[in-house]
């Protein structure tokens, strides 16, 4: 046999995505690339990895079997380069982290200086919906995950990083009956905060769009009003392309937390990056968010 370290990094990947094209887009690599690096791997043994029933392609327990072990050699393959970097002096180890939608507008300012300093550690991110970060946080495919509500049923530890606070807003500054509204997708802690305001209200035309940033350009464009966290729309706000629209019992105050499983045992990357969180939150929330502690727009 003569298969490659790339060959498993592929197979592992289509065997967690159960999808040829999904793991092509994880691995940044053409579908067409992806599939002829399938093909030599799977030419190598006399039985099959995968099967197509229904034009969707199944794992077989053989291939299962493969990829359980393919996953040991390339972890195996990591502690040879994270050991390498060892001897240098760095700390060194893999960090991940899955983030809610709305965190991209939170997270980079507090994980930029910690990945400056710290070379060694790879840093994977995820920025995606509510739904798909509380699954990945209880399977324990991620060390921590940023969250604004701390999800029922799951042990957590937490460190609190910024207020999240959510106002009504539109393209213009008044709001009247007749007014649409804008909702994110069930599951969404925006989308829930924002139920629970309008709940017993009268009805209203409603839209659901799957991103608080859609959700954003479609307020501007007038199609209707929502409720929105602040931290994403400074821009927006200043340049007088939304409007917040004071109305009692907003804002709706929460708040931006890193959590992580009380069983998981973390590694040395994750301690470090806690470490780093709990001796720098306040000072980079003093140079990043003056403007929005204080409201400053």
């Amino acid at each position: 046999m003569n298969y490659t370290l790339h060959q498993l990094r592929i197979f592992v990947e289509v065997v967690k995505e159960q999808s040829v094209t999904e793991a092509s887009k994880k691995l940044n690599i053409s579908q067409p690339a992806l599939s002829i690096q399938l093909k030599n791997f799977q030419d190598q043994f006399d039985k099959p990895l995968t099967e197509i029933h229904s034009r969707r392609i199944h794992i077989t327990e053989f291939g299962l079997a493969i990829s359980e072990i393919a996953e040991n050699v390339l972890s195996e393959a990591e502690m040879i380069q994270y050991r390498t970097k060892e001897y240098d002096g760095l700390v060194t180890g893999k960090l991940s982290i899955s983030s809610a939608s709305t965190g991209k507008y939170v997270f980079p300012y507090f994980i930029t200086e910690f990945h400056q300093k710290h070379p060694g550690i790879d840093l994977e991110l995820d920025v995606t919906n509510k739904t798909k970060v509380i699954e990945d946080l209880a399977n324990n495919l991620v060390d921590f995950a940023l969250v604004s509500v701390i999800p029922d049923g799951i042990d957590v530890y937490e460190e609190i990083l910024l207020k999240n606070d959510l106002y009504l807003v539109g393209d213009q500054p008044t709001f009247n009956e007749d007014t649409s509204l804008i909702y994110r997708e069930s599951g969404s802690a925006t989308r829930a905060s924002m139920d629970k305001y309008f709940k017993g209200r009268k009805k209203r035309k409603s839209i659901k769009l799957t991103s608080n940033e859609a959700v954003k350009q479609a307020a501007i464009a007038g199609l209707g009003y929502s409720i929105l966290p602040l931290i994403g729309i400074k821009n927006e706000i200043k340049n007088k392309q939304l409007y917040i629209v004071k109305s009692k019992g907003l804002p709706i105050s929460t708040k931006w937390r890193l959590i992580w499983l009380k069983k998981k045992k973390l590694s040395h990357a994750a301690e470090a990056y806690l470490d780093f969180i709990k001796q720098n939150k306040e000072e980079i929330i003093k140079t990043k968010f003056d403007w929005y502690l204080n409201n400053d727009l």
